[in-house]
């Protein structure tokens, strides 16, 4: 299966990708891939510790003539993203990722890849265990569940790491430095959920969006693309403006907080004397909408199949409240940034929506590089379902990374990626979340900087890694070790 992945270069780095593909690693489901890196530890007779909360710190000396440079953490999450297309048969707790090599990219077959952080993990592994490397002393920290909760992040320890200088290596665009992250936190909304039966002649539909690309709420928060949970909402929302008699029985779209919802169904009934009236509504809206995102969603999909008939459908005061605060819920850019070009400064993401047995969950997650506009922008999708009555809890949230324009570290790695490639690279806050903000509120003497290979798609089953960058991905971070 991963026969064209280990032809490739640098030979070490993917042949530790590939080892990485075959276990299964979702967020919070990490025991798998914990266990290899003990093992990986032992096996090469490192010092290899484990903190309470889950996270791996592996240590080497230095190599000779090196040993009098500072020590150098590099860091990546093990975790990954677990998202799969409807129609793909895939067990994320016990199958290996499938994945192949196409047009200068290792993509997935159906799946995410994981190459968010694999690739980090699998560069980290590569040095641990190379002996022709250069290198100060270094230690290696692996961190869980940066995907879900950031809990290794939030759990690290003041006084584990020796390291006052770390590389991050959870970036995404080859050719871009990273020295600053917006913070983040959830709002999640519990709406009540009450049914009743179902009233007699009606016809029942189940409506699907699906098709979108999806992505990194943080990363691909401005890119135009469709959320799913929106255009579903705004389906069903005309449909009952427009008097259709239409009820909800089911209504369920995205997954994960920080992925954008790229599909969503709901089971609805219609009476059996406005059935075609809906389909016609239906089938102009959807000429709208794909009008609206022909440029950024060009395999949007929005389908009407006739099915049987539920014995329940919400409440229709519920139905109301869900369909109107869905449709005045935020999503998307709120705010760019006047001092930084083309940045994303505050976003807000709706994710999700599940109806449950006793209530209907709805996952929101926010973004910003200042505080005060994250807690406000939480603050206004709170508002917006407090309306309907709705129990609404913010998480704790995680810092962001505030820019420093005097790092070491920024300008060495500068330095060798001119000196490598010849070509300047980009110095860049970022909007999605990294756990440098983190780190750096337990360890606030660290000099950070974040960089990786070229990665598309991430979060959703189109995820890719361009081959050519994981090669200057490798070559830059030995010129950095080498040179600190």
């Amino acid at each position: 299966m991963y026969e064209d992945i280990l032809k490739l270069k640098p030979s070490l780095v993917w042949k530790y990708f590939v080892d990485i593909l075959q276990i299964p690693r979702c967020s919070k489901h990490e025991e798998k891939i914990i266990r290899y890196l003990l093992d990986f530890g032992e096996k090469h007779n490192l010092e290899t510790l484990q903190d309470e909360v889950g996270n791996v710190l592996i240590r080497k000396q230095a190599t000779p003539g090196m040993e009098n440079k500072p020590w150098v953490c590099m860091q990546s999450h093990i975790d990954m993203v677990c998202e799969k297309n409807s129609d793909v048969d895939h067990d994320f707790d016990n199958d290996p990722i499938k994945a192949y090599v196409k047009d200068g990219w290792v993509h997935a077959e159906g799946t995410t890849l994981g190459s968010d952080d694999g690739a980090g993990v699998a560069m980290q592994l590569a040095i641990l265990a190379s002996d022709d490397v250069q290198h100060g002393p270094v230690e290696c920290l692996f961190t869980v569940d940066e995907e879900t909760g950031l809990t290794g992040a939030f759990g690290l320890k003041p006084g584990w790491l020796k390291s006052k200088i770390l590389l991050n290596l959870d970036s995404e665009d080859d050719g871009e430095l990273f020295f600053g992250c917006a913070g983040g936190m959830d709002t999640v909304i519990r709406m009540k959920k009450e049914m009743e039966t179902t009233p007699q002649s009606m016809t029942a539909f189940r409506l699907m969006v699906r098709g979108l690309k999806g992505g990194h709420s943080g990363d691909d928060i401005n890119k135009g693309r469709g959320n799913a949970v929106k255009i579903l909402n705004r389906l069903l929302w005309s449909a009952y403006d427009e008097n259709t008699g239409i009820r909800i029985a089911d209504f369920s779209g995205g997954n994960l907080r920080n992925a954008i919802a790229r599909e969503a169904n709901a089971l609805v009934v219609i009476p059996e004397s406005r059935a075609d009236a809906f389909n016609v509504l239906v089938d102009k809206l959807s000429l709208d909408i794909k009008n609206e995102f022909k440029v950024t969603e060009d395999n949007l999909e929005i389908l009407l199949e006739a099915t049987d008939s539920p014995k329940e459908v919400l409440k229709e005061s519920i139905q109301s409240d869900l369909l109107n605060s869905l449709y005045a819920c935020p999503h998307g850019v709120i705010k760019m940034s006047d001092e930084i070009d083309n940045f994303v400064e505050t976003s807000t993401n709706l994710a999700a929506v599940k109806f449950k047995d006793d209530h209907i969950l709805i996952t929101t997650s926010q973004r910003s590089s200042l505080e005060s506009e994250k807690e406000d922008i939480a603050n206004m999708v709170k508002a917006v379902f407090s309306l309907s009555g709705c129990e609404v809890e913010h998480s704790d949230g995680y810092p962001g990374w505030a820019p420093n324009p005097d790092s070491e570290i920024i300008a060495l790695t500068r330095r060798s990626y001119q000196k490598l490639f010849h070509e300047e690279p980009k110095v860049l806050a970022i909007h999605a979340g990294l756990e440098c903000g983190l780190i750096g509120h337990t360890y606030p003497e660290m000099d950070m900087v974040s960089y990786g290979p070229t990665i598309r798609g991430a979060h959703s089953p189109d995820e890719r890694i361009e081959i050519r960058t994981v090669e200057k991905f490798w070559e830059l971070t030995l010129e950095v070790l080498k040179n600190v």
